[in-house]
């Protein structure tokens, strides 16, 4: 998920700084479809956890990113060399951060695991669980018991 909130934040910041104008509503939205299409790739392919692989998701997003930009009616400038430099530079450090990211998520989430096991006492006794019976008769009984009425019509009209 970060890796497509940060190609769509890094394809616009590196558009604005490379002289572009900033998109308006179907340049958003075709964005955001390219962002949570990288989001996607990268959450589902077990390979993305390997740098190199995500530098390639990045790399592909931020040029997927500046085509939908430029094909959707986006006013921007030529591909300038300091356009080219800013979506380097944004892969680069967004494939370093997410990086990073993830190694200290998992450490985390190691120590965090091993922490429960040692502070977490068992609920219940090894074995067969203990089940008691109720002596009260049974919600159903009881019910009909109660509908049922026990006066009945009169022996004879009138005596």
């Amino acid at each position: 998920m970060a890796s497509g909130l940060l190609t769509a934040t890094l394809a616009v910041a590196a558009h604005g700084y490379g002289g572009a104008e900033p998109p308006n509503g179907a340049a958003i939205v075709a964005l955001l479809i390219v962002a949570a299409t990288v989001g996607t790739l990268t959450t589902t392919l077990s390979a993305a956890s390997t740098t190199s692989v995500l530098l390639a998701i990045l790399a592909c997003g931020q040029i997927a990113g500046h085509i939908v930009l430029g094909a959707s009616g986006h006013i921007h400038a030529p591909l300038t060399a300091t356009m080219a430099a800013a979506h380097a530079v944004a892969v680069g450090v967004g494939t370093v951060l997410i990086a990073a990211g993830g190694r200290l998520c998992r450490a985390v989430t190691r120590v965090v695991r091993v922490a429960v096991r040692v502070v977490r006492s068992p609920l219940a006794p090894q074995g067969r669980p203990i089940v008691r019976r109720a002596e009260q008769p049974l919600r159903a009984a009881l019910l009909l018991a109660a509908s049922m009425s026990h006066r009945g019509p009169p022996v004879s009209p009138a005596r």
